[in-house]
């Protein structure tokens, strides 16, 4: 099978040392801006040589982005051409158009190293969990912010030094916004949200909050109450439509997912007829990336000696409402100073009270200068209504500052 790369970056060169030596692929095109003198293989920056070259079988995407990658692809398929792609921008924002492509030319588009790199999430989701009937996933899908957080946690490192030390690693990038905002994450919980509920959700809908905010007092804290901080993408499949939500999440240091060190990644998932099933492995990085991609180029191929390429089309046949996150529920952490004198916690147990936030535990934890820290914990409440309470408390003289919000599993 003779193949073209679109993009030559550290996934793509990766590949292409993956491929060396195999007798049943050949990399004959390679789409480079730059000239690369080491490859034997054509290199071109002309993508119409690929597209038009019918004796090219794949086409492999790694180039990442929107545009041009999109064009890209769609040109690749409506020639007849099989995909693989580890674009998780791209199918986050147009998979199903893409995948309505594939099935009108009888096309294979494989993605299994958009989310979670070397984990196998996207075809278990696909095939094997398909008749379990699944109702939540809960995964730690960035190895960045896993980091980040971890050297926090464990070494009691602040946020900048933790990220200042993954940057120097190269575990994050020169701008880490995607990374520490949850851009990435959130991208990935889309992807993964549109399989296992058989609905489309695009990016835009996903709520997205990052770990720049994470403070070493709310580890501290976390670790006194029995819980691990870890930036979480959620998703869930309930009454009213599909819940999906990536932020900083207080996790039980009983669970799974609280277990899940340093770059690692790990995909939780629950069903009717599976119970709970978790993936754990090398979520990021060339090789790991790179060995998925190959995976789903092998699994091409079969499909192509078996003459049944585009078989598997859109995941998305529901049409299910998303819901806003104001309308979704969560427990909640809070953590605010107060002024120490007589009614203050009697009046924020009030304010929470009457805007429908049941509290599970609330503690005052010390006092200096006039100034007491009171640590709450919420029960299940909708999120309009917490928020509703905090706006209460922010205008509250007795409230000098709310330190930290983070939601609790």
């Amino acid at each position: 099978m003779k193949i073209a790369l679109l993009g030559f970056g550290t996934v793509g060169s990766h590949f292409y040392k993956l491929c060396e030596g195999r007798s049943d692929l050949q990399i004959t095109a390679v789409l480079s801006r730059r000239p690369r003198p080491e490859l034997t293989c054509t290199v071109t920056a002309d993508y119409d040589e690929i597209v038009r070259d019918p004796s090219i079988d794949i086409v492999v995407e790694v180039m990442g982005g929107i545009e041009p990658a999109r064009t890209y692809v769609e040109e690749a398929m409506k020639a007849g051409k099989q995909v693989v792609t580890a674009n998780k921008d791209l199918l986050a924002e147009y998979g199903d158009p893409l995948f309505e492509i594939a099935t009108e030319n009888k096309c294979d588009l494989q993605f299994e190293a958009a989310v979670a790199g070397a984990i196998p999430i996207i075809r278990p989701l696909r095939q094997s969990l398909a008749g379990s009937q699944l109702t939540e996933i809960m995964g730690i899908v960035n190895g960045t912010t896993n980091y980040i957080l971890t050297k926090m946690s464990e070494e009691g490192m602040g946020y900048q030094e933790a990220l200042d030390m993954a940057t120097r690693l190269g575990y994050a990038e020169a701008d880490p916004t995607a990374d520490v905002e949850g851009y990435d994450a959130g991208r990935k919980i889309a992807i993964m949200a549109s399989i296992a509920f058989s609905s489309r959700v695009t990016f835009p809908q996903v709520y997205t909050e990052g770990i720049t905010k994470i403070t070493a007092e709310d580890i501290r804290y976390a670790k006194e109450f029995g819980y691990v901080i870890k930036l979480l993408g959620i998703t869930k499949l309930t009454g009213k439509g599909i819940e999906v939500k990536v932020h900083p999440t207080l996790i039980p240091d009983s669970h799974p997912l609280a277990t899940v060190r340093d770059s690692f990644n790990a995909v939780f998932v629950h069903g009717q007829a599976c119970d709970d099933a978790m993936f754990m492995g090398r979520g990021a990085g060339q090789m790991p990336t790179a060995s998925a991609v190959l995976g789903d180029v092998i699994d091409v191929m079969r499909n192509i000696i078996h003459g049944s390429c585009g078989k598997i089309g859109s995941d998305s046949h529901k049409k299910l409402p998303v819901l806003d996150v104001e309308e979704t529920k969560s427990r909640f952490f809070l953590r605010l100073q107060v002024e120490n004198r007589a009614g203050a916690l009697a009046n924020i147990a009030g304010v929470l009270g009457n805007n429908d936030v049941s509290i599970a535990q609330m503690v005052q934890k010390r006092s200096h200068d006039g100034i007491a820290e009171i640590v709450v914990i919420t029960d299940l409440v909708t999120e309009r209504h917490f928020n509703d309470a905090i706006r209460i408390m922010e205008g509250m003289s007795v409230v000098r500052e709310i330190s930290g919000i983070i939601r609790v599993y």
